[in-house]
């Protein structure tokens, strides 16, 4: 018996989608994330309004004050699809997993200084239910938001905070007990230090505008309390105890740099599309940047004592420094 092989070259009818190939100006291979998130949005045969606001389609662009010629213009620079972003978190979750077997294993909670013991949970523990608020937040954006490109990483943004949520959570069981989870809440719900920060959170789950709250949770709130807590309050602490906090809230610090490569790049973007819109963010922006910094000013004096003031105003400043950046007009 013989057996010819050989190798037939078959040339693909076409290299990509239309609707891509339009976009890109012509037929040729496209990014999974491009194919994945550009023109996925519905935009007809909608049968009816929804009941519970029928001045608007199920999908609209007019849930927001912000305009766009294309939605789509707001893409995330990571190019996170479902895939990517999986493969992206799994890489960080393995990281956070071998930093808490590490400090269970060798026992640096048990020998953690309980002055920096102290500190740590009565701040960390409460902001588990600032994660859970911004879980919340991420799911709405994705909801009532338009367009794929920026509906997409608000559900990814969200999903991750319910990861910091366990994290803090795990912290808290870590450094102390299910009492010091208990104590938390009870914090939350009734310290003073907590009602101004809490005040914010359930103010913008009433919020309607889902870009005002794009602002507010994931530039003004994450941007600042991200700063404060994974930063400032961090290095005091791990300035006298050691750097076993910093291993246990490793996730949450570099989530926060990562997560501000799309931020930024998000509201850069919208804030070129026009003056109305730069406008509008500042404003926004202003706004909740006063808001958020207010609440947490007896937070960081909880954690830091006479240094908190310079920590949030520090936290402040970069955030500030950021937006400026992206094109926002930043007040006094």
């Amino acid at each position: 018996m013989q057996i010819d092989l050989r190798t037939v070259s078959i040339t693909p009818l076409r290299q990509t989608y239309n609707h891509v190939a339009e976009r890109l100006g012509a037929d040729k291979p496209a990014s999974r994330y491009i194919e994945g998130t550009m023109d996925v949005q519905a935009t007809h045969n909608f049968h009816y309004r929804p009941t519970w606001d029928p001045e608007h389609e199920l999908f609209d662009p007019r849930r927001t004050r912000l305009v766009m010629k294309d939605w789509y213009a707001l893409k995330d620079p990571r190019q996170l699809y479902y895939g990517t972003y999986t493969q992206a978190r799994a890489r960080m979750q393995e990281v956070a997993e071998a930093d808490f077997e590490f400090v269970e294993s060798r026992g640096l909670a048990e020998r953690f200084d309980d002055d920096a013991r102290r500190t740590a949970l009565a701040f960390y523990v409460p902001l588990r239910h600032v994660a859970w608020g911004a879980n919340m937040n991420g799911a709405y954006q994705c909801a009532y938001g338009y367009g794929t490109a920026i509906t997409q990483p608000c559900l990814y943004a969200g999903m991750d905070q319910l990861g910091i949520a366990q994290y803090l959570t795990r912290l808290g069981l870590l450094l102390g007990n299910q009492g010091d989870l208990e104590a938390g809440k009870q914090a939350w719900m009734q310290a003073p230090a907590w009602q101004g920060l809490r005040r914010v959170v359930e103010d913008t789950w009433v919020l309607k505008d889902w870009f005002e709250l794009f602002v507010a949770q994931n530039v003004a709130l994450d941007g600042i309390l991200f700063g404060l807590a994974y930063k400032e309050v961090d290095q005091a602490i791990s300035g006298k105890a050691g750097p076993t906090v910093s291993m246990l809230t490793r996730f949450q610090a570099e989530w926060a740099q990562d997560a501000a490569k799309w931020v930024d790049a998000v509201i850069k973007t919208a804030a070129a599309e026009s003056a109305e819109n730069k406008a509008l963010l500042s404003g926004w922006y202003a706004h909740w940047r006063g808001r958020v910094q207010e609440a947490l000013a007896p937070v960081a004096e909880l954690a830091l004592g006479a240094d908190g003031a310079a920590a949030l105003d520090r936290a402040v400043a970069a955030v500030d420094a950021r937006m400026h950046k992206a094109g926002l007009a930043i007040g006094a």
